[in-house]
């Protein structure tokens, strides 16, 4: 089975056939303009401009600002198919149907001049409003400006909205986070290795140069990749040279990441810089209402992108925004689904954005509104499915954690088990993070029914029929455990009738973030919302039987009639997380039965 747009009725007009109307009517540019736009403080910034050719030359364009800290373009030693690779396809889609396409090095990065103090810093947003401010003076410009991009591109469109810069119109970040602490760095508390550890060094070998790095990574292994393409006016790489030894003082998010283990905490030379000054979410009520945003994520995304875009969708509550969540790993370069004819996604996501962009930045009747707001896509029955808000079900299944191992609607007699957590335990290397770290994986958890055997588990009775889940699954955990902290992994998994076991989702936590708050206005959710600041962590009571809520990363999947659902409790995950506390693997005795533990499953109404 595929993900394409066609198969069912989710939209009135699908994507493709959309696409079908706006044929290319323009050229692309055998190269670029390449030059540098010149920032308050005297940074330079590397860009690439690309026109639609065969235009009259009193025609102008909107623009799709492209903020790039994955160099622009690449020098090349003329062997390469691509020397664009992060913006090729923005380049190549766009460009012909009426757009100009103008991509940046941002500040610290590829040919630009500066340094990069954070992840994307506060500094960094102040340059994009100067970007589209020159931009609209262009010749070429028609004043109207969108953008997007995945991941920290994706995020950076975010950030340019917030700028209130008038020729902004609409924006659509891709696979884009919009907390960084929560979904990025320190998922349920825990510090994610990947960001500390393979992205630092990706961006280490990127920003310095360094080829000899580089090739380590799935993206860059072509020999013919020579570094960041200077500007046309720098003919002799001198300038280039210049700014990637300025880049050699970047910060380091592995040697950062401690000063932020507590949410509401900075930098200790600067206080004010803390993960949410770095994070769209921070500046979200600062984007104009009248500027849409289209957010798109999949259920594979990362650690938490996909709450990512459903926290923006739920905080704007704006009528002209829109939500897509398909069966995809951070950038959909896979369709996740066990159940795939092929593992290239076959929905074309840049048809979609060209109806969005047509609408709002073209003007161009496209039937966009007569679409429901959200569309998502649902793994096993294989599908896609409209809906109109998030979480789009009314219904909900409680089961209890019960003796035996089993998980059971009515709750049995009270009872404890216990589970002595192995720091060895781990979910594998081909996993929702290894994408993270640009590892090319195309089989997700190939190995997972054996490794749900090192884990506490507790599984449903088989499934009478077909169980269509959708939204945030939550597990209630009442246990006591033994050490004063700990890292709780709960997982969702089918167990097919040839009992081949599938990963579905997962959730974190670090026992000592177990209280949960409001959630604020700036930052809506639809599950258990956690403050993560220092002063409501509580180191656990050694042997006191605690409540934790634990809410699962969202998905849309089917449990088929003769499944069964299987949840799986372990105290680590090797590779991607710190294992808490350190050196001293905890005892859970785990409360089942009547007032025990329990998951809430969403499911969708029949």
């Amino acid at each position: 089975m595929s993900d394409r747009d066609d198969k069912n009725s989710a939209w009135h007009i699908p994507p493709s056939l959309y696409l079908a109307t706006r044929p290319a009517e323009f050229d692309l540019p055998s190269t670029p303009v390449s030059r540098y736009i010149t920032m308050r403080d005297g940074c330079r910034l590397a860009a690439d401009i690309y026109l639609p050719q065969g235009a009259d030359s009193s025609e102008v364009f909107p623009a799709l600002l492209i903020f790039m800290p994955y160099y622009r373009r690449f020098k090349t030693n003329g062997e390469v198919a691509e020397s664009a690779p992060a913006a090729a396809r923005y380049r190549d889609f766009f460009v012909v149907r009426g757009y100009a396409v103008v991509v940046v090095d941002v500040r610290g990065t590829g040919a630009s001049f500066g340094t990069r103090d954070a992840l994307r810093s506060p500094t960094e947003r102040d340059d994009y409003r100067e970007v589209a401010e020159w931009a609209v003076k262009q010749p070429w410009s028609n004043s109207i400006l969108g953008s997007t991009g995945v991941s920290y591109v994706g995020a950076a469109a975010c950030f340019l909205a917030s700028t209130g810069h008038p020729a902004v119109k609409a924006i659509a970040p891709l696979f884009g986070v919009s907390d960084i602490y929560s979904e990025q760095l320190y998922p349920g508390g825990l510090v994610s290795k990947v960001w500390t550890c393979a992205y630092d060094q990706l961006m280490l070998a990127m920003d310095h140069d360094r080829r000899d790095l580089l090739g380590n990574f799935s993206y860059y292994t072509d020999p013919g990749l020579r570094g960041p393409q200077p500007v046309d006016e720098d003919s002799d790489g001198v300038l280039l040279k210049a700014a990637v030894n300025e880049h050699r003082n970047n910060f380091s998010l592995n040697d950062a990441a401690p000063e932020f283990a507590f949410r509401d905490e900075g930098m200790l030379h600067d206080p004010s810089l803390t993960l949410a000054a770095c994070s769209p979410y921070h500046y979200l009520d600062q984007v104009s209402r009248d500027v849409p945003i289209y957010s798109v994520s999949g259920w594979f995304d990362g650690a938490g992108y996909s709450n990512g875009a459903i926290t923006r969708f739920l905080t704007r509550n704006n009528p002209h925004d829109r939500l897509l969540l398909g069966a995809w790993d951070h950038g959909a370069r896979t369709n996740v689904s066990p159940w795939r004819d092929d593992a290239a996604p076959q929905f074309n996501l840049l048809a979609e954005l060209l109806r969005f962009f047509d609408t709002h930045l073209l003007g161009r009747e496209s039937g966009l509104a007569e679409e429901a707001p959200i569309h998502y896509f649902n793994i096993h029955a294989e599908e896609w499915t409209s809906a109109s808000s998030w979480p789009p079900n009314n219904e909900s299944m409680r089961l209890h954690l019960a003796a035996g191992g089993s998980l059971s609607q009515v709750a049995p007699p009270s009872d404890v088990t216990s589970y002595r957590a192995d720091f060895g335990t781990s979910t594998g290397s081909q996993t929702r993070y290894e994408r993270l770290g640009a590892a090319a994986i195309v089989d997700y958890y190939p190995d997972w029914t054996e490794r749900c055997t090192s884990m506490l588990n507790f599984e449903t009775p088989v499934l009478p029929r077909a169980t269509p889940v959708a939204g945030h699954p939550v597990a209630t955990l009442r246990m006591s455990i033994d050490q004063g902290d700990a890292s709780i992994f709960v997982y969702l998994s089918e167990v097919c009738s040839d009992g081949r076991v599938h990963y579905m989702t997962e959730g974190m936590l670090r026992a000592i973030h177990r209280e949960t708050a409001p959630a604020p206005d700036d930052y809506v959710t639809a599950w258990p919302f956690r403050t993560y600041y220092r002063k409501d962590a509580k180191p656990v009571d050694k042997g006191a039987v605690i409540e934790y809520s634990i809410p699962l990363l969202p998905v849309a999947w089917t449990l088929a009639e003769g499944s069964r659902l299987r949840l799986s409790i372990a105290g680590a995950d090797g590779g991607h997380f710190v294992p808490m506390p350190y050196g001293r693997p905890p005892t859970f005795d785990v409360q089942i039965g009547l007032d025990g533990s329990f998951v809430v499953i969403p499911v969708r109404a029949s």
